[in-house]
């Protein structure tokens, strides 16, 4: 384990330093002095974090939970017990929305870990004080599902729950008063008519596919409301230090009882027969099938299967099953008109692209067949497999790959050997890096150049020990001996267009 401490002084003067990082004498020249240009990134980016910090510690919050009443009243009426872990994480969550400054936390756990249901208890904390609670999801699918799963938990609740997207407002409850309620929906609310006036909490749902200007532009109002944000992607220790050093984390690490296995496992185009017979024989048990293309039209075969000829295909073979079809060229109307017909069971199998990576939870659902496996990360296949196991019936998830590459069978091979989130999330971000761990760049951080987020974690932390122990002597950088390190950080910001 790498220690808490790291002592490292960069002692060597920076004009030596870059000639023996251009022009080496030796290796041990040459690796002194990429350490010390590492240090010096690792502090300018952990400056950034820490006064981000600090600027959200100072932000005047407002007291958004006094009694749980509601929590109470909501767990009695589950058929089933929150698991310690989510009783823990709603626990840190109250803890801070009953203290007067402003909260920001990130909620993260691994699939199937019941982050929805410890979003949905903090909105209900809000709703009890007299706030109205807000959440945001990255699609219509998923910011669906959430308002129908909230409006079934909350019926005997008398708590109104509103969707606003784009094409669907139920605006009868957007303005709820004294009373508070629920809203819940997409991209649409980050217009100010689509929000309730006096909002307590904001929840951003799998926060990484929003921009950070986007996320400001919900959370920036008169009386600055709580902020949880939540990822379905476990991230590792380094990364959290690194991109989300400002919040405060709430680690989900426990499963909800009452779940079946998942077995994962190759398979191979010559093997398609033997899964066809498989899924046959699931669906004559009742159970539901996902089959997940790469791409919408097959233009281009040599990047994968595409899902509308999949489609044709799995309707030939299974002419008596209902097969449905779902991708993000169709309309907003046509993908819940779908997903609303394979959550009621009237669509049998669901060939989709990614669309249903994150948040669908279809418990009926028992088989997930990906094709052409070797084109998604480890944490994109996890996500994906995680859209089965969610009832107490054994499930399936087929990786099916021709692609004989060393590399790529070593990392199929690896998720079927673990279903441990945080366990692949640590693999993938050592085989493929962190701008493709996540998918996106949207983070309000920049690449780093030299500084490697593995092979530098001591560094981290040495910088992050240093960039505490500077904003404690200067809080503002404003020293003159200070003067070039606040360009810096200043500058390497910017770049990224994180500095708002």
């Amino acid at each position: 384990p790498e220690p808490e401490v790291y002592e490292f002084v960069p002692d060597t003067p920076c004009k030596t330093a870059l000639r023996d990082l251009h022009f080496p004498e030796t290796a041990e020249a040459r690796d002194r002095a990429r350490r010390r240009f590492a240090l010096e990134e690792c502090l300018a980016q952990q400056l950034n974090v820490a006064c981000r910090r600090r600027r959200a510690d100072e932000v005047p919050g407002m007291r958004t939970a006094g009694s749980s009443h509601l929590v109470k009243d909501l767990a009695d009426s589950l058929p089933f017990e929150l698991t310690e872990a989510q009783k823990r994480c709603v626990r840190e969550i109250y803890r801070d929305m009953k203290a007067p400054r402003s909260m920001n936390r990130l909620l993260q756990g691994d699939v199937g870990s019941g982050k929805t249901l410890v979003a949905l208890c903090a909105m209900l904390l809000a709703v009890e004080h007299g706030y109205s609670a807000v959440m945001m999801a990255p699609t219509q699918i998923l910011a669906e599902q959430h308002y129908l799963k909230f409006r079934q938990m909350l019926d005997k609740l008398d708590v109104p729950v509103s969707l606003v997207t784009a094409d669907r407002k139920e605006e009868s409850h957007v303005l709820f008063g004294k009373q508070g309620g629920i809203v819940v929906g997409t991209h649409a609310l980050l217009y100010g008519k689509n929000v309730p006036e006096r909002v307590g909490l904001v929840v951003i749902d799998e926060q990484h596919k929003f921009g950070v200007n986007q996320r400001e532009k919900l959370i920036d109002r008169e009386e600055r409301p709580d902020v949880l944000v939540m990822t379905a992607t476990p991230i590792p220790r380094t990364l959290t230090l690194t991109f989300y050093g400002e919040l405060d984390v709430s680690i989900l690490d426990g499963v909800p009882g009452g779940r079946g296995a998942v077995v994962t496992a190759i398979r191979t185009e010559k093997d398609k027969g033997k899964v066809l017979a498989f899924v046959r024989n699931q669906l004559e048990e009742g159970r539901q099938i996902y089959v997940v293309s790469p791409l919408i039209d097959g233009e281009d075969s040599r990047k994968g299967k595409a899902v509308t000829k999949e489609w044709d295909e799995w309707k030939a073979l299974l002419p008596h099953v209902d097969v449905g079809l779902l991708h993000g060229r169709m309309s907003s109307e046509e993908k819940e008109a779908v997903m609303k017909d394979f959550r009621s069971n009237r669509i049998s199998v669901l060939v989709s692209t990614t669309v249903i990576e994150v948040g669908v939870d279809v418990p009926n659902a028992s088989v997930m067949v990906i094709e052409n496996a070797e084109r998604y990360g480890l944490s994109a296949l996890h996500q994906l497999r995680g859209r089965v196991g969610r009832g107490a019936a054994e499930s399936w998830c087929f990786l099916v790959s021709d692609n004989t590459s060393e590399a790529v069978q070593k990392r199929l091979k690896f998720l079927c050997s673990t279903t441990d989130g945080f366990a692949v999330a640590q693999y993938d971000l050592e085989t493929r890096g962190p701008g493709d761990f996540f998918g996106s760049r949207q983070h309000g951080l920049p690449t780093l150049q030299i500084a490697d987020l593995m092979n530098d974690t001591r560094t981290l932390h040495a910088a992050q020990s240093e960039a505490a122990a500077l904003l404690a002597a200067d809080p503002l950088l404003e020293s003159p001996a200070h003067a070039l390190l606040a360009a810096q950080v200043q500058q390497m910001f910017e770049k990224a267009g994180a500095m708002n």
